[in-house]
């Protein structure tokens, strides 16, 4: 429960929230404690643990469509109670995390309900959320990455390319990534405050390490102070929207040696040591970054060639159903069915006369196939439009040449996916975290 799976990056908690979402969607905001109580049909652990997962969705800002006070990841404020604040999927959820035909199924716990297996999530949403758990004699920590950097990681892969992946935290900051070794276990990364002068005696810390609040961070300034590391008069915390510390530096004190000593004595500069943990055939394996990029990507084309052939198939059935529906009534084979006392009688009718024009059929006549043709309104016999017919055919035609051509080129239509994925999403989503030395 406590450690995502590789395909769709989820804990349980996380998938089956999503799941009740989704089946309650239509597009307006739902009270967060109706989400919760929907939910519950699917996790049986208690509304907190809930709560808890779609609140952290929400402050994530890919997946849910917030309203209302969600809390705030820079001074650590929690949420407003549960039957106060809204929620609701994000057009990026719709678009790229659910697909009932491509979904594996099971039953919930107790059997009533269906919920998946996975979710058929068409991004490396894994790496872009980051994850964090604790299990027994078992941790993951993956670090969040860069939407934009994710999907050029995607397409570069699927060209044959090199990529390089680094984090990047939604609190900003400066980064050193020297030491991250793919994201595994052993690795490290050092991520320090962003701190500028004002005047001679004040500075301004105006985007915090990841994994601080601006309020832990005042707290270790202060700290700092009573032990003579630093010297300074004040520390103000003025963060709203974002993160804005203010600190007056003691009179005669150096700036520049105050900005040191602030990162070398508090959490304005933490280290964070990852360790990309997934569940993966249903067991725990370690697999860095890169690894987990290309299962993804690679996941991404499975999914979208499931999707081509379901609609392959769908025309397929649409182009027989039209073709069926033009030789009944255009050779005025419903004729046939007068005089028959019994349906089977009706049915073997209109079987009979399909006879001569089974070859230009691409699949058998069935007897559901007779069935819906005996079905046909009259009025629809009457009013039917041969050229509209042939038009509707034809472009049914169309859309099995582009479904086929798409199969046939399964690597760049995947491509194109993912660029049509970073033009609709990627905007306002550019690196907020500096690498630096």
């Amino acid at each position: 429960r406590a450690v995502p799976h590789l395909i769709d990056g989820l804990k349980p908690v996380q998938r089956r929230v999503l799941h009740a979402m989704w089946r309650m969607d239509d597009g307006s905001y739902t009270k967060v404690a109706n989400i919760v109580g929907q939910a519950m049909q699917f996790h049986p652990h208690g509304d907190q643990s809930i709560l808890g997962a779609l609140v952290w969705l929400g402050q994530r800002n890919y997946l849910v469509d917030c309203q209302g006070n969600w809390g705030n990841i820079l001074t650590g404020d929690e949420a407003a109670a549960a039957r106060y604040i809204e929620a609701r999927l994000s057009k990026f959820a719709l678009d790229v995390v659910f697909n009932k035909k491509t979904t594996e199924w099971m039953r919930s716990y107790d059997g009533r309900n269906e919920e998946p297996v996975t979710l058929p999530i068409k991004f490396p949403l894994l790496l872009a959320q980051g994850t964090e758990g604790i299990a027994v004699g078992l941790a993951s920590k993956i670090l969040p990455h860069n939407f934009n950097e994710l999907i050029s990681a995607s397409i570069a892969h699927l060209k044959g390319e090199e990529f390089q992946l680094y984090p990047d935290f939604p609190t900003g900051g400066m980064i050193d990534v020297s030491r991250y070794n793919d994201g595994l276990r052993g690795g490290a990364v050092k991520v320090r405050a962003k701190i500028s002068k004002l005047d001679k005696n004040t500075l301004a810390i105006t985007e915090i390490p990841f994994s601080t609040t601006t309020e832990s961070i005042k707290d270790s300034i202060l700290k700092a102070n009573q032990k003579g590391k630093i010297k300074i008069r004040r520390v103000d915390d003025n963060t709203a929207r974002k993160a804005e510390i203010i600190v007056q530096v003691a009179a005669g004190e150096s700036c520049d040696k105050t900005i040191d000593a602030l990162y070398a004595f508090t959490l304005c500069e933490v280290s964070i040591s990852p360790n990309a943990c997934v569940i993966k055939d249903d067991k725990p394996a370690f697999m860095g970054v890169s690894e987990i990029l290309r299962h993804s990507a690679e996941h991404t084309k499975a999914l979208l060639k499931k999707e081509l052939e379901i609609a392959l198939a769908e025309h397929n059935e649409a182009w027989h159903a039209a073709s069926l529906e033009r030789i009944f009534i255009e050779n005025k084979l419903y004729q046939l069915i007068e005089g028959c006392r019994t349906r089977e009688a009706a049915y073997e009718a209109v079987d009979k006369g399909l006879e001569p024009f089974k070859k230009q059929l691409r699949r058998e006549v069935t007897l559901e196939d007779v069935q819906r043709l005996t079905e046909l309104k009259f009025i629809r016999i009457s009013r039917y439009d041969s050229e509209k017919a042939d038009n509707e055919i034809k472009q049914i035609e169309k859309d099995i040449k582009q479904t086929k051509h798409d199969l046939e080129h399964l690597t760049e239509f995947t491509i194109a996916y993912f660029e049509r994925i970073k033009a609709k999403y990627g905007e306002g989503r550019e690196r907020r975290t500096e690498i630096r030395e």
